[in-house]
């Protein structure tokens, strides 16, 4: 990480009321729960951002506006704007590879299918910090669910608690 440049944090998700709480909107929950519930969100550049400073560096939230399959557009604009270099970049999003509750990170690496993953690879190149947090498969449960209605779906009263867990303990 660059220390004398902003740090871009971005949560994936999808815009719009019917997709809260879904889980592919986890990223979207998980940096409104890091920015605070005294954060205000400006739209700007097809996202939207907020904007602090946390011990002297530049901090920038965001969630893109542009719906998950065009996430890296938001992103490429973001990080152009206010300079921010590929290894400050750090995404946020759902992975159903990962059980319930988990949390993983990684720099690069493949989008395992991921439309958003695979929209910011092609928009700013791969070299960027992910942290996955997992929502399960369908097959985890034995539900004949197609895995991209399990994403669109809304997380059970089971699973909110460990989400909202996790989402507690992520740190820049």
């Amino acid at each position: 990480m660059q220390e004398n440049k902003p740090v871009l944090i971005v949560g994936l998700g999808n815009p719009g009321a019917e997709y809260a709480m879904t889980r592919h909107n986890v990223g979207f929950m998980a940096v409104d729960a890091m920015a605070g519930d005294g954060a205000t969100w400006k739209k700007e550049k097809n996202a939207l951002t907020y904007r602090v400073d946390i011990d002297g560096r530049r901090v920038i939230f965001a969630k893109p506006q542009t719906f998950m399959n065009n996430s890296g557009t938001a992103v490429l604009a973001l990080m152009t704007f206010y300079k921010v270099p590929l290894e400050n970049l750090i995404v946020i999003h759902d992975d159903m590879d990962i059980s319930v509750g988990s949390v993983r990170e990684k720099v690069g690496g493949g989008s395992a299918g991921h439309n958003g993953i695979k929209s910011i690879d092609a928009n700013v190149g791969r070299e960027y910090r992910r942290i996955r947090i997992g929502v399960g498969h369908p097959r985890d449960f034995d539900l004949p669910i197609n895995p991209a209605d399990w994403v669109l779906g809304r997380f059970g009263a089971e699973h909110i608690a460990a989400i909202k867990d996790v989402i507690s303990g992520l740190k820049l």
